[in-house]
């Protein structure tokens, strides 16, 4: 387990300083709570999470933080819901995701089929498409159980 930390840490440091940010304790452990966190996680999940470690981390840290890791490409910002913004470590492979509507669960998949609809799509409206982003709504099994729906 420490050493999964200490490759993490290192991990976050190559990566803030190969974008030509310094490497600071808050921007760090953001970048930790991001790669580790349970699931996608809005900006004050975050920064609930950050404060456990940092007391003295203002929310307008997270919040800059946050922007300065998504233009630098570090980070994705992705928009699960209406209301709120989500972010995850950037991923090299396209990936989509499943959102239940009754708990909220987001569940990743990949699929061979949204390269066959980029190149088809791109080829019939003469459109140069360099990424996808497939959100699905419904809803999980346990949902289903809860209301009977099969």
């Amino acid at each position: 387990m420490a050493a999964r930390a200490t490759q993490s840490h290192k991990l976050n440091r190559e990566l803030l300083n190969a974008a030509g940010l310094r490497n600071t304790s808050q921007r760090e452990s953001i970048l930790e709570i991001i790669r580790h966190g349970e699931s996608h996680m809005d900006a004050d999940e975050v920064y609930q999470m950050a404060r456990k470690k940092q007391p003295r981390l203002s929310l307008s840290t997270v919040y800059r933080t946050l922007q300065t890791l998504k233009e630098l490409g570090l980070i994705e910002e992705v928009h699960l819901d209406e209301a709120h913004h989500h972010y995850e470590i950037k991923n090299s492979r396209d990936h989509h995701h499943l959102i239940c509507l009754g708990c909220g669960k987001v569940v990743e998949f990949e699929s061979p089929a949204t390269i066959r609809m980029m190149k088809e799509v791109g080829r019939e409206k003469d459109f140069q498409i360099i990424n996808t982003e497939v959100r699905m709504t419904g809803y999980c099994e346990v949902c289903r159980k809860k209301t009977g729906n099969p």
